[in-house]
């Protein structure tokens, strides 16, 4: 339990990690704008496309097998990123640590889900939950103490000594599981096809995410290259093509797999899984708690950054105590889920979070700092740790367990795709919330009508940080003031959002019911 919670350390923070050094590694490498936002979305990119492929592959081959060699490329694409002299070179580091990241998070769950019964069950599921959220939120506060030291390269190098220890530690502890054995063989024909179309189908749809703030939903916005190819800066953007080539892709998939299923050979997703009412519930619940806590960890920084001009270490400060509340009921969970149930405890997780987020939106104001929003986040952090801790117990429980690296896959690419989406949709309210506010603010100001539509825009499209600039002078403190209270309104729509969107997991977690526990015999050795 020790070593699959210190691998789902590793690679969840340094999915979160790398926002807030950004500002530095900029400034050191030279990088440009688009570099820049490689960088922080191609490990989440990777990581999405192949958590499916390589869950299987845990199955086929072992878990602990593909645990210790996602740790082993994890550690070493660290050691690339650290060494990084380009923005090209960093890039490619981070992109392998998305390989290997993908094939370290399906084999912690498989194995959790395989290994552990009964009242243990809801224990280890207890901790796994808290680590994923607590270190969610820890991780800005380790990039914003690196990032005042101005050492961004250590928030890599430290992943070789420490890989170095879960690899020993794994092939100390970790038992080894896998799929049944028919007659003493495996049968361990791979499903190219199905592999191919899942990654290259949650590739786009999760690039597609990602990226449509940048380049336009609909409308291009800005110039788009790759590999020598330039997007036309008019006319479509790329991004719905992407889309729609992921939702053919995956479209396909389904087909493909179905095809195979019925002429008895082995598939990439058993689509049978999705009989599984909890596992189908679960995992739409999943990607509506990681919509909230991932949009909700985007904006807050922004805020505090744009209104009060915090340092990152102090924004990574006022987020600590969602990290705390996390880790505090992560622990707590499993005892009240062998009390209660899971379910129930999923639900009132659920419904902390809900109450926290709305609190917050009811009381932020231009003069909310982080002290202001800690009670809050400890709330959050509070519900998201029974929630984390106790819905993946729940959705897999009933999922035999020779199948657990695919369903543990399909669960992690949830959150994986909820968490894109909580980034550009309540990204996307907070934006044009604060281009609308600012707006109204100064239209009864003295200022020229095209003076006015530029700091609306600047503010807009800086996400709130202009704001610095406009204090900064003082002939501009009313502009200031009014992109204070800006900066404001738009947190409370998109925390709205953030808490509507949370209700509907709440909804949906009111359908989960009790689990068998169930979990056939499987090959271990």
């Amino acid at each position: 339990m020790v070593v699959i919670s210190l691998g789902v350390s590793l690679i969840v923070v340094d999915a979160t990690i790398v926002g807030v050094l950004t500002p530095r590694i900029v400034a050191d490498l030279g990088l440009t704008t688009t570099d820049a936002e490689w960088v922080t979305s191609v490990y989440a990119l990777v990581f999405a496309a192949l958590l499916i492929p390589f869950g299987r592959a845990g199955d086929l081959f072992g878990r602990r097998r593909m645990f210790v060699l996602g740790v082993a490329v994890f550690a070493a694409a660290s050691v690339a990123a650290a060494l990084a002299g380009s923005g090209a070179a960093l890039i490619a580091a981070r992109a392998g640590q998305g390989v290997g990241g993908a094939m370290i998070m399906p084999a912690t769950l498989s194995t959790l889900n395989a290994v552990f019964t009964g009242r243990d069950r809801a224990v280890a599921f207890g901790i796994w939950g808290s680590m994923i959220s607590g270190m969610a939120a820890l991780g800005p506060l380790a990039g914003g103490a690196l990032a005042t030291g101005g050492g961004w390269r250590w928030a890599f190098g430290v992943n070789l000594p420490l890989g170095a220890l879960l690899v020993a530690g794994a092939l100390r502890f970790m038992p080894e599981t896998r799929r049944a054995r028919a007659g003493g063989s495996a049968r361990h024909e791979i499903d190219w096809p199905g592999g191919a179309l899942s990654a290259l189908g949650l590739g786009a749809l999760v690039a597609g995410i990602i990226e449509g703030q940048t380049y336009g939903w609909w409308a291009a916005t800005r110039p788009f290259s790759i590999a020598g190819f330039d997007w036309p800066a008019s006319g479509l953007s790329p991004v719905p093509v992407v889309l729609a080539l992921g939702a053919v892709l995956l479209a396909a998939l389904v087909v493909v797999e179905r095809s195979r299923a019925a002429a008895g050979r082995p598939v990439m997703l058993d689509l049978d899984l999705w009989r599984v009412p909890n596992f189908r519930r679960g995992n739409l619940a999943s990607a509506l708690i990681s919509v909230g806590e991932l949009g909700l960890l985007f904006v807050l920084p922004l805020f505090l950054l744009g209104v009060h001009g915090t340092n990152p270490l102090q924004i990574s400060l006022a987020i600590l105590p969602l990290a705390l509340g996390s880790f505090l009921s992560g622990g707590y969970a499993g005892r009240l889920a062998n009390r209660r149930g899971p379910h129930r405890v999923v639900r009132i997780g659920m419904a902390l979070e809900v109450a926290a987020v709305a609190g917050l939106a009811a009381t932020v104001s231009a003069s909310t700092g982080g002290l202001g929003l800690a009670p809050w986040m400890l709330l959050y952090g509070l519900g998201l740790g029974l929630t984390s801790a106790q819905l993946t117990n729940v959705s897999l429980a009933d999922v035999p367990a020779e199948r657990a690296g695919q369903a543990a896959g399909t669960q992690s690419t949830a959150r994986q795709v909820g968490a894109a989406l909580g980034i550009a949709a309540v990204g996307t309210v907070f934006a044009t919330s604060l281009g609308h506010a600012m707006a109204d603010r100064l239209s009864g100001s003295a200022l020229p009508p095209e003076r006015r539509a530029a700091v609306a825009h600047e503010l807009r499209e800086s996400a709130g940080t202009y704001g610095r600039e406009l204090h900064a002078t003082p002939a501009l403190a009313a502009e200031a003031s009014a992109a204070d209270a800006s900066l404001a309104a738009a947190t409370r729509n998109a925390a709205l959002t953030t808490a509507a969107i949370l209700a509907l997991g709440l909804a949906m977690s009111l359908r989960l019911r009790p689990s068998g526990d169930r979990h056939p015999e499987e090959s271990k050795g």
